[in-house]
């Protein structure tokens, strides 16, 4: 089996950038939705068994904190990623050398990291 062409591996790097992104946004999203829902039993009056509500308050929202401090430099990897892509890209078109299967993919996946862009 072939070794993965430089478009290839490129392409699939973004894939995987894109993934990490989205799963860290997920990630985000739970953890807020915790920490609602323990503010509202604070509020409420409501404690536990152990009565640590305002201890992993404080947790969950150190790690919010930190969940929200990978996305800067990862969306600088992915503008790193995409433009490495759109560069072999235009290599492989110019020279002809790629597959057009794997043109095909990679001009998909560009088209979708330029769809998140837009949409972050």
């Amino acid at each position: 089996m072939p070794a993965p062409s430089p478009l290839a591996i490129t392409t699939s790097s973004v894939q995987r950038l894109l993934k990490e992104e989205a799963s860290y946004h997920k990630e985000l999203a739970e953890q807020q939705k915790t920490v609602q829902d323990l503010e509202a039993k604070l509020k409420a009056g409501g404690a536990d068994d152990d009565g640590n509500e305002a201890f992993m308050l404080k947790q969950q929202q150190t790690a919010i904190e930190q969940t929200k401090a990978v996305f800067g430099p990862l969306k600088q990897r992915i503008a790193d990623a995409v433009a490495k892509l759109e560069d072999q890209l235009q290599a492989a078109e110019q020279q002809a050398a790629a597959p057009e299967g794997e043109v095909a993919h990679a001009r998909t996946v560009l088209a979708q990291a330029k769809a998140v862009a837009v949409a972050a």
